[in-house]
């Protein structure tokens, strides 16, 4: 039977395998960040009020990615695991279950998207310049990104099963699409141009939105058409307790993980906007909003390398390949670590040139300026974190990552900026991503090691390896 071959992420040489299986998902999530800039870029340039709407809606964004990406990497480290170990039915299941949850979460982000973005708005825009012209835009932006979010959803959890069975072309194709049509709508909704109305911030949530339903029309399309090795059966599909345990997992772990950052961004925001005047405020928070728009072109390929990472991982620890983990592990450091410091150097160089994009006031500019080169020393230090907490998720052992989050998010970030900003001079703020980074990144090492000595280094190397590094 053709199922039941060898997956070549067992037998192909490691570094082909890695470059070959992430580098089209970094594309994807290159692409994904440029669109994700243009769309603030076009906002940007509509207005100041629409641009700082946007900043504040992006944690609630981050939080939808983190629960589709989160349920997503579940899912993927269950059935490449299955695979591995050729248990087919149960593979099977695991991407039933994957569509079965995405819908399910897209129905509690609607629900708030109906009835509870306003709030969420109105709790910051109080305390800030224009801040109930802010509050409306961003009600409108944000409702529209989660009463329509189904489509990112549906298009997540299928890329992740296409990333399960070892085949990534696709998600490039459906994210190259999607951003294509999100980039060429952002101006004409945005501006009104043509015989289309000017609809500003409401316009860009429409461009993002169509975008992403016509990539999850294609993602369905491919993971029916060209995936061999699993199929998704919603019909007659019935939620297995244990498929789904499995699946979170790892994917709590992970969702939990993301969705800190959604929860450290307001808790900056709340720093930002309570403790600096209004006008000093106003601007930190658009520099934040324009750091995470560019931070995403540095750490989108990283996670589009751990994506790869992942399933290779996952399937060589069900098949017992020790040495294939080792040699991806250690390959994918090095190419993490080098994208991160070419990141930071650009930072480091262009950071005005980088926060003009944003159409950026004098204030915005004299005070990122700083902000961009603080922020970035540590980048190195992440790309490591990255690697490690993909191979916790890979082994079954999300939680791992979720506590080298939740002390690099919460427990040390927030209080740090709190601290820092209690010297008095916003920029002084900053210097808390560095310190976290630092302290996420000792936890990572020390949580390999016992990852490495429990998971990793009692699996034999079966004699069939073929050596590739």
């Amino acid at each position: 039977m053709e199922a039941v071959k060898e997956n070549k992420m067992g037998v192909l040489p490691i570094k082909k395998l890695l470059v070959t299986m992430s580098l089209p998902i970094m594309v994807s999530m290159l692409v994904q960040a440029l669109y994700n800039v243009v769309d603030s870029i076009f906002v940007g340039q509509y207005s100041d009020a629409a641009f700082a709407a946007v900043s504040l809606a992006f944690p609630v964004q981050m939080l939808i990615i983190a629960v589709a990406v989160g349920t997503g990497v579940g899912m993927n480290s269950l059935v490449s695991r299955r695979l591995g170990e050729k248990k087919f039915t149960d593979a099977n299941e695991g991407v039933s279950a994957g569509i079965f949850l995405g819908i399910i979460s897209w129905a509690g982000f609607a629900v708030f998207g109906l009835f509870f973005s306003r709030m969420f708005f109105e709790a910051f825009t109080a305390g800030i310049e224009n801040g109930a012209l802010i509050a409306e835009m961003g009600t409108q932006y944000i409702s529209i990104c989660t009463i329509f979010s189904f489509g990112v959803f549906i298009q997540i959890t299928c890329e992740r099963i296409m990333q399960s069975t070892g085949v990534t072309i696709y998600n490039m194709i459906t994210q190259l699409t999607g951003a294509v049509i999100n980039i060429i709508l952002d101006p004409i909704l945005i501006f009104g141009i043509g015989p289309f109305p000017e609809m500003g911030a409401a316009g860009a949530a429409v461009a993002t939105v169509a975008g992403q339903i016509v990539a999850m029309i294609l993602c369905l399309y491919f993971v029916n058409k060209k995936i061999k090795e699993v199929k998704v059966r919603l019909r007659g599909f019935r939620p297995h307790k244990r498929i789904i345990g499995e699946i979170y997992k790892v994917g709590v772990p992970s969702i939990v993980m993301q969705a800190i950052t959604s929860v450290m961004i307001v808790g900056f925001n709340f720093i930002l906007v309570y403790v600096y005047a209004a006008d000093v405020s106003a601007a930190a928070v658009s520099v934040l909003g324009a750091y995470f728009k560019l931070q995403s072109f540095i750490f989108l390929p990283v996670l589009g390398l751990t994506n790869g990472l992942i399933p290779i991982v996952a399937y060589n620890y069900g098949a017992r390949h020790r040495k294939r983990i080792l040699d991806a592990i250690r390959f994918a450091t090095i190419l993490a670590v080098i994208i991160m410091i070419v990141g930071m150097v650009i930072f480091q160089l262009f950071p005005d040139a980088l926060l003009r994009m944003f159409n950026a006031t004098p204030a915005m500019l004299e005070m990122g300026t700083g902000a961009l080169r603080t922020i970035s020393l540590c980048f190195a230090f992440a790309g490591v974190g990255i690697v490690f907490s993909s191979v916790f998720q890979a082994v079954g052992n999300g939680v791992l990552s979720m506590l080298v989050s939740l002390c690099r998010q919460l427990v040390v970030i927030l209080p740090a900026a709190y601290l820092l900003s209690m010297l008095g001079s916003v920029n002084d703020v900053w210097y808390a991503f560095p310190v976290a980074e630092c302290v996420s990144l000792i936890m990572s090492i020390l949580f390999f090691r016992h990852i490495n000595k429990k998971y990793i280094r009692p699996l034999d190397d079966p004699a069939a390896y073929v050596p590739g590094m």
